[in-house]
């Protein structure tokens, strides 16, 4: 049989004239039936990659994909087109689902989109091995990844209950996979003689600027950027739900159409703010994190962080979203120290310390335990937050296992242990690295292209951000260095050049520590970088198992005509405000838990029991449908609304739409 014409599938049933850059190959490889790791930036075009060969290849092309919204927007394109695409999520009914799985082994779909949750339902599995696969292509691939920075455990399971056979390619598209995630992923999904195409990471339309600031003015800074007409559309990104809302309304009184996007936000209003985005009524939208994946808004023009992202991985796919139509953009990163102490109280959160899973490993036994014995047993109330993260984590790296009954045993592997505080240390090394990303004096988007290790990328500056064009930056302000600064950077220019590529550390403590704080001497060796005297370097060594990053430094040729007196400091440029000694003083505020009434018995006991059934439906452990304190704090509150049970603890937007409906019904009939 003939190879179809990819270039008349592109005209004819998507109606572009051309190839993007690197889709063509990839398009090829996968209609020839090799497996393919495709790691390209966000709006880039990669989904062309996979939807293209599913019309060229016989059967259906099963697309795995992470989020409702997402799903909802594809199927709602390829529908326009012409192309039989559906979709199964927990947001639909059963009778749309149940004909939807009736089309596809009818042959009846050219693409179908699922969750990879919907692979843990008892019989789905089968019903794909009953039908014909084109293909299957796994979205947003950096998730199966436990080095990634958005993983999640259900991706960890798709080779193992999908049985991909021999014959049906397999295609693994992600924006943000460093070397050590892809390798990861192609691991993680027996990936055979697979080829990989990493591409493209150099965003040349996009200005990064890295700006220090105090959290008490990066509102007044946002405002006064966006007052600017050209730098509209524009995403706010911000570090919390009610921070969002404060902004949005903040913008609004100053004149701009704002609109505030998060997960505690009700779905129809998320999705009507995403909508109103999308089509202009809104021109600028203050989100979380929740909002982004997925939504193809070309000309946004400014991207802002107000505050320091867990990851570069996660922190480049949101800049990504900038100037996706080729025009100028320019993204913002607003950050203090502070930042960093939230991001680890984060950290320490989510990854408790080895030693309390140590405990609960000693405690667990051969035979299935109930779960609330196992936590009173070691001293825990019921629904205790660490003892529930740290259970889920013994679960996730098979130290444990948790049955939908809420039961638990001694799991199967035995280096757990060793997995885990890899993982843990991982997180901590993410975090060291996005710090270092904004106090490293050198080209951004060229230390963006480094991280992910393109393939192709030419190594060189990219002449946009603050780092390469100080003068066009549009938050940073900058002064010219005094007098003792000058001097100051003379005796540094002297020092450097009698240490050749010298770590900076070691530079301080020999030369400087004691007559210049530390944060100041960073400051003025920053300047000299930017002034293309002294040039930093990144490197790194290995000690008990942990890689310790630092910086080498070392003279330019123009700084060695300084040396030599050939050259002068004039006009050297130094950040115009410092942030004030007292604002150095981070606080980790908390906002104050609301009081929760007890929970009522017989409503906890029917939430128990609904939240045991939906566990076996779903062939999961409990708490990964519900946790016990947010179960409780429903029983206690009592909900009769969306609104009202999206203001209980633990329930945001995402939980409402699975299982909002239920709950709710669950919570009227106990009344």
């Amino acid at each position: 049989m003939p190879s179809p014409d990819l270039q008349l599938l592109l005209r004819d049933r998507f109606g572009f004239p051309s190839f993007r850059p690197h889709q063509e190959p990839v398009c090829h490889a996968l209609l020839c039936g090799a497996d393919m790791l495709l790691v390209m930036p966000t709006g880039s075009g990669k989904s062309l990659c996979y939807q293209l060969p599913a019309l060229a290849r016989p059967g259906c092309a099963l697309v795995i994909s992470p989020l409702i919204a997402l799903m909802e927007d594809q199927v709602a394109k390829l529908g326009k087109l012409g192309l039989r695409a559906e979709r199964i999520h927990s947001g639909r009914d059963r009778a749309s689902s149940r004909q939807t799985c009736h089309d596809y082994l009818d042959g009846k779909l050219d693409l179908l989109y699922i969750a990879p949750e919907r692979l843990g339902v008892p019989g789905f599995p089968e019903l794909l091995a009953k039908g014909r696969l084109a293909l299957v292509a796994v979205d947003e691939a950096h998730c199966i990844s436990q080095w990634g920075h958005d993983f999640r455990p259900d991706y960890r399971m798709i080779q193992q209950r999908l049985g991909r056979p021999a014959e049906v390619p397999l295609i693994a598209l992600t924006a943000t996979a460093t070397p050590l995630v892809q390798d990861d992923i192609v691991r993680q999904l027996s990936m055979r003689q697979v080829q990989r195409h990493i591409h493209g990471f150099r965003r040349t339309n996009i200005a990064v600027e890295v700006v220090q600031m105090s959290p008490g003015q990066r509102a007044a800074a946002v405002e006064a950027m966006l007052a600017a007409p050209d730098r509209l559309p524009a995403i706010i990104y911000t570090p919390s739900r009610k921070e969002t809302e404060r902004l949005s309304e903040q913008l609004a009184a100053a004149g701009r159409r704002a609109g505030a996007y998060h997960a505690g936000l009700t779905a129809a209003r998320r999705d009507q703010v995403q909508a109103d985005f999308l089509d202009g009524r809104l021109e600028v939208i203050v989100a979380t994190i929740a909002f982004g994946m997925g939504v193809d808004k070309p000309d946004v023009r400014t991207v802002v962080h107000t505050a320091m992202p867990g990851t570069i991985e996660g922190y480049y796919q949101e800049i990504g979203r900038a100037g996706r139509d080729g025009l100028p953009s320019r993204a913002v990163l607003l950050h203090s120290y502070g930042d960093r102490r939230t991001q680890l109280y984060f950290l320490e959160r989510d990854y408790p310390e080895p030693e309390l899973l140590d405990r609960i490993h000693a405690a667990l036994g051969a035979a299935w335990r109930p779960k609330q014995q196992l936590c009173e047993s070691l001293g825990f109330a019921e629904g205790d937050e660490a003892f529930d993260a740290a259970l889920q984590k013994l679960w996730v790296h098979g130290g444990a296992l948790v049955d939908p009954a809420e039961q638990a045993r001694r799991g199967p592997t035995a280096r757990w242990r060793q997995g885990y505080v890899e993982q843990r240390r991982h997180r901590q090394q993410q975090l060291d690295l996005i710090s270092r990303y904004a106090e490293l004096p050198a080209c951004r988007m060229l230390r963006l292209v480094q991280h992910f290790g393109d393939q192709e990328d030419s190594g060189a500056v990219c002449g946009l951000c603050d780092f390469c064009a100080p003068q066009d930056c549009v938050v940073q302000q900058r002064r010219e260095a005094g007098t003792v600064e000058i001097g100051q950077m003379e005796r540094m220019l002297y020092a450097v050049a009698a240490g050749s590529r010298q770590a900076t550390g070691r530079l301080y403590r020999e030369d400087f520590q004691g007559t210049l704080e530390r944060r100041s001497f960073e400051r003025l060796l920053a300047a000299l970088a930017r002034a293309g005297l002294v040039r930093l370097e990144e490197d790194a060594f290995d000690k008990d198992g942990e890689t310790i990053r630092f910086h080498r430094v070392s003279l330019t040729a123009r700084g060695a005509r300084v040396v030599k007196g050939e050259a002068g400091l004039d006009g050297l440029q130094l950040p115009a405000d410092d942030e004030p000694a007292q604002t150095r003083r981070t606080r980790r505020s908390k906002q104050a838990a609301q009081p929760i009434p007890d929970a009522s018995p017989d409503l906890l006991a029917a939430l128990k029991q609904w939240r045991l059934k939906e566990a076996r439906r779903r062939n999961l452990p409990a708490f990964r449908i519900m946790n016990d304190r947010t179960l409780t704090a429903i029983a206690g509150l009592s909900p009769g609304t969306e609104q009202e049970l999206l203001a209980v603890p633990g329930v945001g937007g995402k939980l409402l739409e699975r299982y909002g409906e239920q709950v709710l019904t669950i919570v009227a009939r106990a009344r």
